[in-house]
């Protein structure tokens, strides 16, 4: 809980992550679903074209009911969209995969999801020491997967935080934002050559995170984070790919 509260202290928030464990375990499982989540969303799209060209009429249909679906009835229709392969802000197949394994969620559960959140904002960081964190520009990802990490937050924020029904994803990924910011901001006063190893490749997984999300903006990105930064990183990543 600490962690949520002291972001903006440098040296505390140091303090509070070295007591983490298993900072590495979770990264890589949620690189693994974040992996899955992008393979069924390509499998989404190719339904999707295929839809359009076989059945446009009916396609239309379900776009119109998901664009003007009452909020009280929107997970029986993004369950209808999603399997004519539309996108949905709440991915129903994700939801239903979670609540499988517990019906009902309480506030301690609410509060782990929380934390989880909590967990994987301030890790991000750790990132940059993997050889493997390099983003390849000419593929518009990392050699490890972790630009699939966007994916993988915000299918599970929405997912969990809608199972919660504290109707507050926004306010979750804003503070996820907030943090994993503070966090990244950090990393540009390491003198660690290793820790900054791949910096700027793991700078970029802000953006990713953003421009995958449809609870957050680039204005708010920008509140939390320089663009200049970010300019600069695409600007690092591409010229060392084309030297």
């Amino acid at each position: 809980m600490a962690l949520r509260s002291n972001y903006d202290k440098p040296e505390q928030m140091k303090e509070l992550f070295r007591r983490l464990q298993n900072v590495d375990n979770v990264l890589q499982r949620m690189t693994i679903i974040g992996v899955i989540i992008c393979f069924r969303s390509l499998a989404q799209d190719s339904l999707s074209d295929v839809l359009t060209d076989r059945i446009p009429f009916l396609l239309s249909s379900v776009c119109d009911f998901k664009h003007h679906v009452p909020n009280g009835d929107s997970m029986i229709v993004s369950e209808m969209a999603s399997a004519a392969g539309l996108p949905c802000r709440v991915d129903p197949a994700l939801v239903a995969a979670l609540r499988s394994q517990k019906s009902e969620l309480g506030e301690d559960e609410y509060t782990v999801a929380c934390l989880l959140m909590v967990f994987v904002a301030v890790s991000l960081p750790k990132l940059s020491r993997n050889e493997g964190s390099y983003y390849k520009a000419s593929l518009e990802g990392h050699s490890n997967n972790i630009h699939c990490l966007a994916q993988a937050i915000n299918g599970i924020a929405g997912a969990l935080f809608t199972i919660c029904g504290h109707g507050d994803i926004e306010d979750r990924l804003k503070e996820f934002l907030a943090l994993a910011s503070s966090s990244l901001l950090r990393l540009g006063q390491e003198n660690d050559k290793e820790a900054t190893r791949n910096r700027e490749s793991v700078y970029l997984l802000l953006d990713l995170i953003v421009q995958e999300s449809p609870f957050l903006t680039m204005d708010l990105l920008e509140s939390c984070f320089p663009y200049a930064l970010l300019r600069n990183a695409y600007h690092a990543v591409y010229r060392i790919e084309n030297v």
